[in-house]
C-alpha cells in the first residue's frame, strides 16, 4: 500500500454494542476493496480483525484491530473495536486517534447500552459521528424503529441519508435521499436506478426534510432555497460534510454487512463527507507549561502518539501509533519525554489485523506500527530530540472488579512480576497492586470476562499459571475504653536468663489518630536504654494483630512502670514484655473491629435511581444524596462498607442493564456491627 497525503486519509473507528456486526462490516469492506477474497466469518474464526486465538474461541472482539484499505483514491484506516463493556478501554484508545466514529447499530436489537457509552465518549471528544444501521435483512429488523431510537437517544442532529428498499428477507437496496435515486443489490453487485414507485411519496417527503435540515446550516444556501432555487448535490454534500466535521449533524445510512447491501455506499460516504486529518482541529501538545497546536503537516517535525501496545511473543512489543506531524521514517531517533529514552524506530510497518506490511515512512495523519521500543507504552508521545512535547495520555476507565492472584508454583512466582508488567503494557485498562495489609497481589479490571481473559493470557502468552482467591478486606482493630495491664517476660534456661516487666495504660484516640507512645517512667524503674525496646515491641504487636487478628490503630499507650534485673534484663526481654503488655491491655479495653467504608458515586438513568438506592441500602450503605448529571442521568452519592462492594460492578451491570457506572474511593473506617464480628473472626481463623 502506497503513501497517501493527509487530505486523502480517513481514520475511522467502528464502534457499537457487541453483536451489532462491526467486525463483519469491517470484513465486508475489506472484501469489497479487494483486500480479501471472501468475507471472513466471526463464527468460524476466519476474520482479519479477530486474529487472537481467544477471540476466535469466544467469537467476539477482545481488543481493537487496525485494518487499512484503499477506496477510490483514499486510504481508510479502519479501527474495529470491541463491543462488550469489559473491553471499553480499547474504545477509549481508538476514539483518541480517529477522525470519525461510525456507530454500527443492529436494526433488530436497536440502540443498545454500549452504543450509548461509546456515543458519550465520542461526544466528550467532540468527534464527528455517523451511523450504519446493519442487519436490515434479518427477521424483525426495522429501520423506522431504530431511527426513532437514535433520535430519542442522540437528538435532532440524527439525519437519515438513505431509506431501505424492502424489509427483512426482501431487503434489497437503499434509496439515496440526496440524489433521489436507488441502489439495488444482487449478490453484492449494485445497480443504480430509479426509486421504486411504491416508495416515491415517502422518499420525496424525507428528501425534502433532509434538504431543509442541511441548508439551514448555510445562510447563503438557505436564502437561495427559500427563493425556490434547489441546491445541487455538490452543495448539499459540502454543507453536510461541514456539519459532520463540526459534530452537529450525524448522518444515518443503512444496509447489511452479511448480504453486502450498501456496504460500498458506506465507504463512499466515509470518503465524501468524512473528515480528513486536515479538517479536524489541530492536536494540542504540551511543552512544559505551554500548550502548542500541531497540524498534520508532512513537512513538519516528526511527532507521534502511541495508542496501543501489543505484546508479541516473537518480536516483543508492537506499538501502534498515529503521526500527528511530520513524516516518521524507518531508523529515525525520537525521544519519549515520559521515560526520557531515545527510541530508534527499527522496522516500521502497517498492520492489517495480525499481518504486517513493511514501509519506509508514515506521514502525518496516518497510522503505523513499530516493534521493539524499549521504554515506550500506550499513551506515550514520540517527539524530536531537544523538543520534549507531550500529548495528553489516554484516560482509561477506572477498574471495577478485583481478584487476588497467587503464583501456582515457585517457577511461576519467579516469572509473575515480569508477566504482569507485560500484561499491563498491553492492556492499560488493567491494574495490579500489592496490598501490604492483606499480603495479596490484586488484579483489577472492568469485569469478570476482562479478568478471565487477562488470567488466560498470563498462562498462554507468558507461561505463568496463577490461582485466584477473594480479595480480603483490610479490617482493623481499636479500643473503646481505658485499661491498664502488665507484661511480664521471665525465662531461665541456664546461664543468663531473660527478664523484663512493664506496665502500660491504653486509651482510644479519635478515628484516624494512629498511634501515640508516651514514656511516663519515673524514678528509673526501667533504664532509659530499654524504653525504645518496649516501644518497638508494642508497635510490632499492633501490626501483628490484636484480639481479632487485625492491625490495631487509634490507640494511645503510656508506659507507667516496670522492673528490670541487673543481669538478666535485655532489649529483647523488654521488647517481648511490651508485646505481652499490649495484648493483655487490649483484652480489657473493649476491643472492636473497624471496617473500611468507601465513598461511592453511582451514575444511572433517572428512572433507575430508586432501584439503585434500594440496593445500596441493602448493602448497609448510607445514601447521602443525588443530583442531575445531564442526559437524563442522576449521580447517587453514598457511603458503603467496602466488604459489600466486592461484586458491585457485576451486580450494578445486572441491575441497570449495563447503563450504570460508578467510582469508589476509600473514605474512612467505621465500627463493624457486632452481629458480623463472628464471621470476620472465622475468616481470620481459616487463613
Amino acid at each position: 500500500m502506497g503513501s497517501y497525503p493527509a487530505e486523502k486519509i480517513r481514520n475511522v473507528a467502528l464502534v457499537g454494542h457487541g453483536g451489532s456486526g462491526k467486525t463483519t462490516l469491517a470484513e465486508a469492506l475489506l472484501h469489497l476493496a479487494g483486500v480479501t477474497t471472501r468475507i471472513g466469518r466471526v463464527e468460524d474464526g476466519t476474520t482479519v480483525c479477530d486474529y487472537d486465538p481467544e477471540e476466535q474461541r469466544r467469537g467476539f472482539s477482545l481488543g481493537l484491530a487496525v485494518v487499512p484499505f484503499e477506496w477510490k483514491g483514499h486510504k481508510i484506516n479502519l479501527i474495529d473495536t470491541p463491543g462488550y463493556a469489559d473491553f471499553v478501554g480499547d474504545v477509549h484508545a481508538a476514539l483518541r486517534v480517529a477522525d470519525l466514529a461510525v456507530f454500527v447499530v443492529s436494526a433488530v436489537e436497536g440502540v443498545e447500552v454500549q452504543t450509548e457509552v461509546a456515543w458519550r465518549l465520542a461526544a466528550d471528544l467532540g468527534l464527528p459521528r455517523m451511523v450504519f444501521v446493519n442487519k436490515l435483512d434479518r427477521e424483525r429488523a426495522s429501520f423506522e424503529r431504530t431511527l426513532d431510537q437514535l433520535r430519542e437517544r442522540f437528538g435532532a442532529g440524527v439525519a437519515p441519508l438513505e431509506l431501505p428498499i424492502g424489509e427483512e428477507a426482501a431487503f434489497r437496496g437503499v434509496a439515496d435521499l440526496l440524489t433521489d435515486t436507488a441502489w439495488l443489490y444482487d449478490g453484492g453487485i449494485a445497480t443504480h436506478g430509479e426509486i421504486p414507485d411504491e416508495m416515491e411519496p415517502l422518499e420525496h417527503q424525507v428528501h425534502d426534510n433532509l434538504v431543509e435540515g442541511i441548508v439551514v446550516a448555510d445562510d447563503e444556501l438557505l436564502e437561495k432555497y427559500l427563493e425556490g432555487e434547489a441546491p445541487s448535490f455538490e452543495q448539499l454534500e459540502h454543507t453536510l460534510a461541514v456539519g459532520v466535521d463540526e459534530a452537529t449533524v450525524f448522518p444515518v445510512v443503512c444496509g447489511s454487512a452479511v448480504a453486502r447491501v450498501a456496504v460500498d455506499r458506506l465507504a463512499d460516504f466515509i470518503c465524501e463527507i468524512g473528515p480528513s486529518p486536515l479538517e479536524r482541529p489541530p492536536s494540542t501538545v504540551r511543552a512544559g507549561d505551554t500548550e502548542v497546536a500541531v497540524t498534520p503537516d508532512a513537512a513538519g517535525e516528526p511527532l507521534a502518539f502511541v495508542f496501543k501496545t501489543v505484546a508479541d511473543q516473537f518480536v516483543g512489543h508492537i506499538s501502534l501509533f498515529r503521526v500527528l506531524s511530520g513524516t516518521v521514517r524507518a531508523d529515525d531517533h525520537l525521544v519519549n519525554p515520559r521515560s526520557g529514552a531515545t527510541e530508534r524506530l527499527h522496522g516500521l510497518f502497517l498492520v492489517r489485523g495480525h499481518a504486517q506490511e513493511p514501509v519506509t515512512e508514515v506521514v502525518a495523519g496516518d497510522i503505523g506500527a513499530v516493534s521493539k521500543l524499549a521504554a515506550t507504552l500506550t499513551g506515550d508521545t514520540l517527539a524530536p530530540k531537544g523538543k520534549p512535547v507531550t500529548v495528553e495520555p489516554i484516560h482509561f476507565p477506572p477498574a471495577q472488579l478485583s481478584v487476588a492472584i497467587k503464583a501456582a508454583t515457585q517457577a511461576d512466582e519467579d516469572k509473575l512480576g515480569a508477566a504482569l508488567h507485560r500484561l499491563l503494557d498491553e492492556d492499560p485498562a488493567l491494574e495490579v497492586a500489592r496490598e501490604e495489609e492483606t499480603h495479596q497481589t490484586v488484579l483489577r479490571g472492568q469485569g469478570e470476562t476482562h479478568l478471565a481473559i487477562a488470567l488466560g493470557r498470563l498462562k498462554e502468552k507468558f507461561g505463568v499459571t496463577v490461582t485466584t482467591e477473594d480479595v480480603r478486606v483490610p479490617y482493623r482493630e481499636t479500643i473503646t475504653q481505658r485499661a491498664e495491664a502488665e507484661g511480664r517476660h521471665k525465662k531461665q534456661s541456664g546461664g543468663h536468663g531473660q527478664f523484663g516487666v512493664c506496665t502500660i495504660t491504653v486509651e482510644p484516640l479519635e478515628r484516624g489518630g494512629g498511634f501515640e507512645f508516651v514514656d511516663k517512667i519515673v524514678g528509673g524503674a526501667i533504664s532509659r536504654s530499654y524504653i525504645p525496646a518496649v516501644h518497638k515491641g508494642i508497635e510490632e504487636a499492633m501490626q501483628r494483630g490484636g484480639v481479632f487478628g487485625y492491625p490495631v490503630v487509634d490507640v494511645r499507650v503510656e508506659l507507667i512502670d516496670g522492673k528490670e534485673h541487673s543481669v538478666d534484663s535485655s532489649e529483647m526481654a523488654f521488647k517481648t514484655a511490651g508485646r505481652l503488655a499490649l495484648r493483655n491491655a487490649l483484652e480489657k479495653a473493649g476491643p472492636v473491629l473497624l471496617e473500611p467504608v468507601s465513598r461511592l458515586e453511582v451514575t444511572v438513568p433517572a428512572e433507575l435511581q430508586g432501584d439503585v438506592m434500594g440496593d445500596l441500602n441493602a448493602r448497609r450503605g448510607r445514601v447521602q444524596g443525588s443530583e442531575p448529571a445531564g442526559d437524563g442521568e442522576q449521580v447517587v452519592t453514598a457511603s458503603v462498607p467496602s466488604s459489600e462492594l466486592a461484586r458491585y460492578a457485576t451486580d450494578l451491570r445486572s441491575l441497570t442493564g449495563g447503563r450504570g457506572r460508578f467510582t469508589a474511593t476509600h473514605d474512612r473506617y467505621d465500627v463493624l456491627p457486632a452481629h458480623l464480628v463472628d464471621a470476620v473472626r472465622l475468616e481470620v481463623a481459616e487463613e
